[in-house]
């Protein structure tokens, strides 16, 4: 277990290419598992960029493309195969590949995998398999499914713990409460007033990232949409554009918030509360990778007060609220303190001064309450003090 961004991929794929280095080919002996089409392909890029200049080959296997290519790479001889356990199972009955030579098995982000209900697929994938080999489960976060998993497959695990189960400590947090139909003009002004590189925008919905997209592109912004109803071609049409700055802004659902490394995110902001505390993880974890700074914003209505308590008792600090400068909040009151507006000028961590944002800086209090009852739960999350 570690925090997202400290290199999990290259600690399993290193030792891998190590062992396989030099080894008659010819069958796969490693097989690694990911949740998402996306990760998988990541984690199959890596493979080749570390190989250097050995034989050694992967093959990535995954849905929503054609079998063809994949099934004639298999037969290239492939020594590495890194799936999505959907489309393993289906090549594993049809007998279009061999995993019976099998040594190294690696589950990466083994918590998505039962978040999103792929265990009993894993657990037929492992009928396949040898029972002598090495077992490896690799996550951010070890919920009780998971561990109950471990104790059934692996033999005496050895457990690896680098540091807490919390987004990295070169991420700065911060609440923007809003109602539901204020959200798109404050992230509006959020961006018109914040200096930022890539920005990372989650959504709860399909329908909404998409939408979303679309109103920000009319707003002239270099912006695209990632979300589970697209073609697997438009996804990485969409993260390869990402990456490579051709868009500055990536609007998505949760598909992309486990294992995507694109390292010069500067922002990550929830237009929409994640359902659960291991999805903000996984979602800020976008950011401040690798050692660098980053920003993470969640829009907050009312209705999230519940989930922001169980998210600050993970970080262990209470995240500051903010209210935009000159913004036009109508009869919604934020409900903003002069300690929180305190507490906003030390958000970012020492030694990583950030340009100025006007977003948190303070304007006049209405005298017409949006409502008295979400303006108490709003005023119950207090700063640090």
């Amino acid at each position: 277990m570690a925090q997202t961004g400290t290199g999990k991929t290259a600690s399993f794929l290193l030792p891998i290419l190590e062992k396989l280095n030099n080894r008659k080919s010819g069958k796969i002996r490693a097989l690694i598992l990911s949740p998402t089409r996306e990760l998988t392909e990541q984690i199959h890029r890596n493979a080749i960029e570390l190989k250097g200049n050995t034989r050694i080959r992967s093959v990535a296997i995954y849905g929503g493309v054609g079998k063809g290519p994949q099934i004639r790479a298999l037969r290239g001889q492939a020594e590495i195969a890194v799936a999505c356990p959907g489309r393993l199972l289906d090549l594993l009955t049809t007998e279009n590949i061999d995993l019976s030579s099998v040594e190294i098995l690696v589950l990466d982000e083994a918590d998505t995998m039962c978040d999103m209900g792929f265990l009993p697929e894993v657990k037929k994938i492992l009928q396949y398999l040898p029972t002598e080999r090495q077992t490896f489960f690799f996550a951010a976060t070890m919920p009780e499914e998971i561990r109950k998993l471990s104790s059934e497959m692996l033999r005496t695990p050895a457990t690896v713990e680098i540091g807490i189960v919390a987004p990295p400590m070169t991420v700065t947090h911060a609440l923007y409460p809003s109602s539901e139909n204020l959200k798109k003009p404050i992230l509006d002004e959020i961006l018109n007033h914040t200096a930022t590189g890539r920005v990372l925008i989650f959504t709860r919905t399909k329908h909404r990232a998409k939408r979303l997209a679309e109103q920000l592109l009319k707003s002239q912004h270099r912006v695209v949409a990632l979300q589970g109803n697209m073609s697997q071609n438009k996804r990485e049409q969409a993260l390869d554009g990402f990456r490579t700055g051709k868009f500055d802004m990536l609007v998505a659902t949760d598909v992309a918030s486990r294992g995507i490394d694109v390292s010069e995110i500067t922002h990550v902001i929830n237009f929409d509360m994640p359902n659960t505390v291991d999805a903000y993880i996984h979602r800020v974890g976008r950011t401040g990778r690798a050692g660098n700074v980053g920003e993470a914003f969640t829009l907050v209505t009312a209705d999230d007060v519940g989930m922001i308590k169980r998210i600050q008792s993970v970080l262990g600090s209470t995240i500051p609220q903010r209210r935009l400068s000159g913004f036009d909040y109508g009869t919604f009151n934020p409900v903003i303190t002069k300690a929180e507006q305190s507490a906003n000028s030390r958000s970012v961590p020492r030694g990583s001064e950030a340009p100025a944002d006007r977003s948190s800086q303070p304007v006049r209090r209405y005298r017409k309450p949006w409502n008295q009852r979400q303006e108490t739960r709003f005023a119950r999350l207090s700063p640090i003090r």
